[in-house]
């Protein structure tokens, strides 16, 4: 055991990684709306969007991404931005009213070298947490459990986001 890192075949997530049908699976799914339920499409805005993480740090994480593919915050519109902020602050209020989350992580990997994994496209990540979230499973077994179905969440999420409008 110790400090050696396991791993757990996982083989549900070789969707990920074989059925990608372009550079960017957000530029995927920005240019398929048919799509949108099955890519876990949260809300549509002006300039950005919601999307669920389909591989959550934590039940219930999605990310806030803006139509325009592009790999750096500078570049961004300053409405675009603006938006964007607007509804990661909507987002909070979603997961505290709608999933009863007790604290939120928001985040922007800038870069693969600050931890991307889709560095070309930015986006926001919001993690929902909850009062002794944290357990020895993590650390001691080098695992990551999730234990709510990713459905019920979703439309949960997306509810909030309706009525919020």
């Amino acid at each position: 055991m110790g400090n050696k890192l396991e791993y757990l075949c996982a083989p549900w997530r070789s969707e990920y990684f074989s059925h990608k049908k372009s550079e960017c699976v957000f530029c995927d799914i920005v240019n398929g709306r048919e799509n949108d339920e099955k890519n876990g499409v949260i809300f549509r805005a002006k300039y950005c969007f919601g999307v669920m993480n389909l591989y959550p740090y934590s039940p219930g994480a999605f990310m806030v991404i803006p139509y325009k593919h592009i790999d750096n915050i500078e570049g961004l519109d300053d409405e675009i931005w603006t938006e964007m902020s607007k509804f990661v602050k909507k987002g909070v209020e979603v997961l505290k009213k709608y999933i009863g989350a007790s604290g939120v992580n928001i985040g922007m990997n800038l870069g693969s070298a600050a931890g991307a994994g889709i560095a070309q496209h930015v986006h926001y990540h919001l993690v929902p947490r909850w009062n002794g979230d944290t357990n020895f499973i993590t650390t001691i077994g080098c695992v990551r459990v999730n234990g709510v179905p990713f459905g019920d969440i979703y439309e949960k999420i997306q509810l909030g986001f309706e009525e919020l409008k």
